[in-house]
């Protein structure tokens, strides 16, 4: 299935500034894998050494949150969005 992934403006430098990247894959896992294999070295950006996606990002398939969905698991159709949304902390003391 083709799905599209939205790039955060922090994670470009490793898709060569695209902002929308396209990929084959029936689970968000496999999506990750694709973005891997077309830009290696961001996979490691949204995933821990145990293969778990990193607290400080957020992915969202087409608006909803993958840890209420499945997380990695998540399955994927046809012309879905791929959002990924690192947290921002800050503000004031």
């Amino acid at each position: 299935m083709k799905v599209i992934m939205r790039i955060p403006t922090p994670l470009r430098r490793y898709t060569r500034n695209a902002s929308e990247v396209q990929v084959e894959a029936r689970t968000l896992g496999e999506a990750l894998e694709q973005l891997e294999q077309q830009y290696p070295g961001i996979r490691e950006r949204l995933v821990d050494e145990n293969g778990q996606l990193r607290r400080f990002v957020n992915i969202f398939v087409n608006d909803e949150d993958v840890r209420y969905l499945q997380e990695l698991d998540t399955p994927l159709k046809e012309g879905d969005e791929i959002s990924i949304v690192p947290s921002i902390a800050g503000g004031r003391r």
